[in-house]
């Protein structure tokens, strides 16, 4: 599959996959100076790209688990989605979960996207269910004996 992407400054760097086999594609920060997330903030931070995600799919924008470890820096949304009819600059609100302020340097990596397909469906109002074994069962129920 090609994606097109849409460089929006020269500074601006295109997705990279750490390994062969990674289904994320790193994002970076296309930002002229590093900046500073104070604890339990959120600041927007631009990847200066605009993409054409094909029409099926979307972009689903995840931490980076080495970032969100370390340095308990991950997207604010928790998971970010990128619709196939979107064609704006990619923004990642990056959110510091910890105790003390973190920097974000120009060309770091903040987020990753996975191209993931989807089925578009239609809802239908039903006076009734079908049963199932779990039925009703909510939080935890399948874990009870």
């Amino acid at each position: 599959m090609e994606i097109k992407v849409k460089k929006l400054s020269i500074t601006a760097k295109l997705p990279t996959r750490g390994s062969a086999y990674a289904a994320g594609y790193d994002l970076y920060a296309d930002i002229a100076e590093p900046a500073e997330i104070p604890p339990h903030r959120t600041v927007m931070i631009s990847t200066g790209l605009s993409m054409e995600i094909p029409e099926g799919y979307f972009g689903a924008i995840f931490a980076r688990s080495g970032l969100a470890a370390r340095e308990s820096l991950r997207p604010a949304n928790c998971v970010g989605v990128v619709d196939a009819d979107y064609r704006g600059p990619f923004m990642i609100a990056v959110h510091n979960d910890g105790e003390t302020a973190r920097t974000v340097m120009p060309q770091e990596r903040i987020a990753q996207m996975v191209v993931i397909p989807f089925l578009p469906v239609e809802f239908c109002e039903a006076e009734e269910l079908s049963d199932t074994a779990r039925g009703e069962g909510g939080f935890g129920s399948t874990g009870k004996q």
